[in-house]
């Protein structure tokens, strides 16, 4: 746990954020896999794909504006993957 007010760290190879920080952000994670949850038992997506799809997109979106809000500037990195730690098998 490096800063205390970010919440989501920038991911070490890609474009986004790593595992929480701080349990805030579990928090926030925590959250956002309930309502997914929680919609899909209101929301059939059998039955009403598009409504469940909006409202599972809203959630998204409200967890990205978090992370960007609360977590380390995104930006891409990309790190060569050593020889060893590419084998499958070793």
């Amino acid at each position: 746990m490096k800063n205390k007010d970010t919440w989501f760290p920038a991911k070490e190879n890609g474009l986004g954020w790593g595992k929480p920080d701080t349990w805030q952000g579990w928090l926030v994670l925590s959250l956002y896999l309930f309502v997914l949850c929680l919609i899909s038992i209101l929301v059939d997506p059998k039955e009403a794909l598009m409504e469940w799809a909006f409202w599972v997109a809203c959630n998204t979106l409200v967890l990205i504006l978090i992370c960007y809000l609360k977590g380390e500037p995104p930006s891409w990195k990309w790190k060569p993957i050593e020889k060893e730690k590419r084998k499958w098998f070793k």
